[in-house]
């Protein structure tokens, strides 16, 4: 099959289109016709990118962990997911991501794609998508009526964590550079506090959830900006300091079955979109990452066909 890989540790120069071993699937797995691939712009400096689980060498390895596509094969102790299957979701950290023709993945891992919803727009929801919930719902415990801000709007978390916000019925408060004011209105901000402008705690007061992407000293100065009793999320590194009267989260998003139907769902009726911000061909995943890495809004999606 076709595929892109990368031999040696490195950075996006170093991604090869080239052909590769078919995959099998396991015990519990489904083959994926891929369709459609997502990717993080750091995801070559993962650990799980270079070695197994176990600690062995794994390269040459194909990125992108979120896939979209076409069920090909199941394999015996797979539940929930039928051949033909449109479906998408993540594949495992320490195996070969979907930047190929197929891909094997764990089918707890999987969620069928509801009619309407696209290959390019399903391959860029689960990460962002899983993401933003966890660290709205299950970490920051966000409620209809509160205050949330979100660090980062315009980026594939923020988008998506700024529209799951406003739909749950909170107040929102997006924060970015001046450029993502008009996105992060359209989808659904109530404010915006441009970053480059604008004093960040005269603009934002006090929030019930502040859900950072960005990190660094934003990350620092938000414990400031959570009432008592509130939450400071982060997807980048620990918060530094918890704040006044509240506490403080720092996770890594994990693969669920059940949020990633209900994100499709949310998805397929029109109240969510992931946002993609660039659409390139597999062979030319190198410049898909570069583009990302560059600065381009939302996700940036492989199509593999």
């Amino acid at each position: 099959m076709r595929a892109v890989r990368i031999h040696r540790q490195g950075d996006h120069h170093d991604l090869v289109h080239e052909e590769a071993p078919h995959p099998h699937a396991a015990t519990g797995d489904v083959l994926v016709k891929v369709h459609a691939a997502g990717f993080v712009p750091d995801e070559l400096t993962w650990p799980g990118t270079w070695v197994d689980r176990a600690g062995r060498d794994r390269t040459p390895s194909i990125p992108c962990h979120e896939v979209a596509g076409v069920v090909a094969e199941v394999r015996y102790g797979t539940t929930g997911l039928s051949l033909g299957d449109r479906v998408f979701g993540l594949t495992d950290w320490h195996r070969d991501g979907a930047a190929a023709e197929y891909v094997a993945v764990e089918a707890r891992n999987l969620a069928v794609i509801p009619d309407g919803l696209g290959f390019d727009e399903a391959a860029a929801l689960p990460l962002s998508g899983l993401t933003a919930w966890q660290g709205l719902f299950v970490h920051g415990g966000l409620r209809a009526g509160q205050t949330v801000v979100v660090h980062g709007a315009a980026g594939g978390t923020g988008t998506l964590a700024v529209q799951l916000a406003r739909h749950a019925g909170a107040h929102v408060i997006a924060t970015g550079r001046g450029r993502a004011a008009a996105l992060a209105r359209e989808l659904g901000a109530h404010d915006f506090v441009d970053l480059e402008r604008q004093p960040l705690e005269q603009a934002v007061g006090q929030a019930d959830v502040v859900f950072d992407t960005i990190g660094g000293e934003l990350l620092a100065r938000s414990a400031g900006l959570v009432r008592p009793g509130g939450t400071l999320v982060s997807i980048t590194a620990p918060p530094p300091a918890a704040p006044a009267g509240g506490r403080a989260a720092f996770f890594i998003v994990e693969p669920d079955r059940d949020q990633l139907a209900e994100l499709a769902r949310l998805a397929g009726s029109g109240a969510v979109r992931a946002h993609v911000g660039a659409i390139y061909p597999l062979a030319e995943a190198g410049k898909a990452f570069a583009a990302k890495q560059g600065g381009v809004p939302g996700k940036v999606v492989l199509r593999v066909r």
